[in-house]
């Protein structure tokens, strides 16, 4: 029984922080989306005024 609490405990921390990396991880996804994004609009405008001065 000693040894029950400070185990739960800690399975209570492991927990909440896994579910606290989870969110980071989809929130750091998310941007690096919008990044790729706007890199790729920037390519396609880029191409586009290459080729209108054809």
């Amino acid at each position: 029984m000693k040894i029950a609490y400070p185990l739960t405990a800690l399975l209570m921390v492991v927990g909440a922080t896994s579910i606290t990396a989870c969110n980071t991880m989809r929130g750091v996804g998310e941007d690096v989306e919008a990044a790729g994004e706007t890199v790729s609009e920037a390519a396609d405008e880029a191409e586009d005024d290459l080729t209108d001065g054809e």
